[in-house]
């Protein structure tokens, strides 16, 4: 229940111009987070790029807004989102390491 509120907030922030929850503001440092997205850009980063098992399209997240980065990577690290591969990714991001990737790849054209 918690999860889906925070998806409704999240959804109303973007389609009705409110700003972001507290604690969703990145400070990240882009520079710092090209190395800690190296591992990202190993699925997220390859044009077409499909997961072997179940097979699905893996989504581009370069250009998305360092809002929904940091929302996605803390909802993967504290298991309010099930993709086991990117929980497992997530569980060892520090606070500073989201928001650095999320920086970076806000700041990434969609190709990265």
């Amino acid at each position: 229940m918690q999860s889906r509120f925070f998806t409704v907030v999240l959804c109303a922030a973007f389609l009705g111009g409110m700003s972001a929850p507290a604690g969703l503001q990145a400070e990240g440092d882009k520079d710092a987070g090209r190395a800690k997205a190296e591992s990202c850009l190993g699925c997220h980063g390859i044009e077409g790029y499909r997961n072997a098992y179940p097979s699905y399209r893996v989504p581009k997240v370069g250009g998305q807004t360092e809002t929904y980065l940091i929302a996605a990577l803390k909802a993967y690290r504290s298991g309010d989102r099930a993709h086991p591969t990117m929980r497992a990714q997530g569980a060892g991001l520090s606070d500073e390491d989201i928001e650095d990737i999320a920086a970076y790849l806000a700041a990434a054209d969609g190709a990265e």
